[in-house]
């Protein structure tokens, strides 16, 4: 979806058409399908003045209706992505904090399954691992009463300090993941001519 800022500049009509032919252009030169692809002009910035001066809906001002072509364009021709829903929860910590009278919130993306107020969690990694209760979920300072996969959240969680829980652990549903300070692997290491390492790991190597 291409939106075409500053259209307030614009006095002409065709001038715009113009500009946007040159943009399909562009875009088909990139492969991608320049005649299918949805077009808005607008002006943010004569939309964020008129929202500043109160919400609007759609039909109140003209520059605000643009924003909301603008998402209705992005929700019809963007697919959803498809999320992970079917198995277990699981979400990496990106990063903790704490709420005054609340709690601690570790915040991070989900990255398979669902999570619900109330559920039970365990706090993976690094330490020893942590049961706790989600208390909240958020997401871009929305009370959820869920989360999925693919949603960055932030979740409360209870009788857990700040210092208890750091990035790098994990959050998962009970008995689903267990951590390991050892594995083994294979690695192929790129020689000198394959454009990888110049010199050894070690003495020896």
């Amino acid at each position: 979806v291409v939106f075409l800022n500053k259209a307030d500049q614009v006095d002409d009509e065709e001038l715009l058409e113009l500009v946007e032919l040159e943009v399909q252009e562009l875009l088909e030169n990139y492969d991608f399908p320049g005649d299918d692809i949805p077009f808005v002009s607008g002006s943010a910035l004569l939309a964020l003045q008129a929202v500043e001066g109160g919400p609007k809906a759609k039909g109140d001002d003209k520059w605000v209706d643009r924003i909301f072509d603008l998402m209705e364009s992005v929700d019809n021709y963007i697919p959803a992505p498809e999320r992970d829903t079917e198995k277990t929860f699981l979400m990496a910590v990106e990063d903790v904090f704490s709420i005054t009278g609340r709690g601690t919130v570790a915040t991070g993306r989900i990255e398979r399954g669902i999570l619900k107020i109330g559920d039970t969690i365990e706090i993976v990694g690094l330490k020893d691992t942590q049961t706790t209760t989600v208390t909240g979920i958020e997401m871009f300072q929305k009370t959820l009463d869920e989360g999925m996969a693919g949603d960055n959240v932030g979740i409360l969680i209870r009788g857990v300090q700040k210092t208890d829980i750091e990035r790098g652990m994990v959050l998962a549903q009970p008995g689903t993941i267990s951590p390991h300070k050892k594995f083994e692997a294979e690695v192929y290491v790129l020689g000198k001519d394959e454009g990888g390492r110049h010199t050894p790991f070690f003495t020896g190597y």
